[in-house]
């Protein structure tokens, strides 16, 4: 069997381009805070300001220095909820060290009408009730959706093994997916047997950040993988799974890079303009 590969980036051209129309149309404005000069989050910030551009939507960049407090910090989420001009902004992460552990009240004072990212608790609350109020879910596990629904790959009644329970990736994507009538598992790392449970799976989902955590031989012929991992190997990146011997049964499977990287930018664009749609509304 020859897996297709799951091209984000194709994927994320197709998204884009449905989304030109109505950003003409509403011109919103996205804004990104970084606080230090971290090398990974300048390169994301980047292709975020790069998608921007293939859309036409405005976007500003607000730098600020390693050494910035968090009263600084909060003071400037503060001007963003109060500027009408900025239909929705997200505060970089990392964050430099002494900040790291305010992360949770930096997203809850980001105005909910304006958290493109996703992570604030009301709209990750209303994620849960089902797919028609989910306005601006978190970008990843919105973006892995998007990309299966873009190669029409069936959710429904399907099982889905998720391996990864974090508050960005794991728990909302499981979520969004029983939403699509999924049998959803969820695995982490106090499961025993994993590759028991992962043989099992039709579409499976890493999130993990560990390096070949998965194997050829954890996965059953025709399992559709979608690898959110982002591993620093010997030949450059890596995903959480061994592309090589997993592809061998794949019938699809995403790349990496070039798969879920480009769908969670190409999300995050979405989410601004569903920003601006409903605040018009308001």
């Amino acid at each position: 069997m020859t897996a297709q590969i799951l091209s984000g980036r194709e994927a994320a051209d197709a998204l884009l381009a449905t989304l030109k129309p109505t950003v003409k149309n509403l011109d919103p404005k996205l804004v990104v805070v970084q606080v230090g000069d971290d090398p990974a989050s300048t390169s994301y910030i980047k292709q975020k300001f790069k998608s921007c551009e293939a859309v036409g939507m405005r976007s500003s960049h607000i730098h600020l220095p390693e050494n910035t407090t968090l009263e600084t910090l909060m003071d400037t989420v503060a001007k963003l909820n109060a500027d009408p001009d900025v239909t929705g902004f997200i505060v970089q992460v990392p964050l430099p060290a002494p900040l790291q552990s305010h992360i949770p009240e930096i997203i809850r004072a980001i105005d909910p009408k304006k958290d493109i990212d996703g992570f604030g608790a009301y709209n990750l609350g209303k994620m849960f009730l089902s797919t028609e109020f989910e306005h601006l879910p978190p970008a990843t596990p919105g973006g892995i959706v998007a990309l299966l629904e873009h190669y029409k790959i069936p959710i429904k009644g399907k099982h889905v093994v998720v391996v990864g329970r974090s508050n960005t990736v794991g728990k909302p994507v499981a979520i969004m997916l029983l939403n699509r009538d999924a049998t959803v598992t969820v695995c982490h790392h106090h499961t025993q047997d994993l590759a028991a449970i992962t043989r099992q799976a039709d579409i499976l989902i890493v999130a993990v950040g560990k390096f070949n955590l998965i194997t050829g031989d954890m996965v059953k012929q025709g399992v559709v993988v979608i690898d959110v991992g982002m591993n620093k190997a010997e030949k450059g990146l890596a995903g959480d799974c061994d592309f090589e011997t997993v592809a061998k049964k794949a019938s699809a499977i995403t790349p990496v890079p070039g798969g879920v990287g480009p769908m969670t930018v190409a999300s995050l664009i979405r989410n601004c303009v569903r920003a601006k749609e409903r605040q018009l509304q308001k």
